[in-house]
């Protein structure tokens, strides 16, 4: 009996060093997912905030736009940047001819991005969905996936600006 316990013990020594074995000892790796991107809600302060950085890119005062697009304004933030973006079609007062004129062609349409605690930087992309189109700033992957925007669009945009 004791010479059963001892070749037992032999054998589990030997199979936990790796004895008499051809391949190597089991590793275990561990992998993180890459932090995904968040849809957030556009919160009015948000919107003022989108409203302002956007008539400031064009040099036109505040007072110039009404507002932003319903359906056409989105808000994420990109963990694996630290960097949060938005798009959003900004509506021109029907009484300042110089927000209608902005408002068309390349900036009729606005993408903005945003450090944590930094200002919003707006870029006109009223042309971001043609084919060649140039591009100020190219919306990433993850964030036009969570957004429902085409993937192969030169910069991003929602299709029907």
């Amino acid at each position: 009996m004791k010479r059963i316990a001892l070749l037992v013990g032999l054998a589990a020594g030997c199979t936990l060093a790796g004895c008499g074995g051809s391949s190597p000892p089991a590793t275990t790796t561990t992998t993180t997912a890459a932090p995904t991107v968040k849809n957030l809600v556009v919160t009015p302060a948000i919107k003022a905030a989108l409203l302002a950085a956007g008539a400031a890119s064009h040099g036109l005062p505040v007072g110039d736009f009404t507002g932003l697009s319903k359906g056409l304004t989105f808000y994420a933030y990109d963990p694996a940047t630290g960097t949060f973006w938005a798009g959003a079609k900004l509506v021109p007062s029907p009484h300042s001819q110089a927000a209608q004129v902005a408002s068309q062609d390349d900036g009729a349409y606005n993408l903005f991005t945003m450090l944590a605690g930094g200002p919003w930087r707006a870029f006109a992309d009223g042309l971001g969905t043609v084919p060649h189109s140039s591009c100020g700033v190219v919306v990433p992957l993850p964030v036009r996936h969570v957004w429902g925007w085409s993937l192969s669009a030169p910069c991003g945009g929602p299709g029907g600006v």
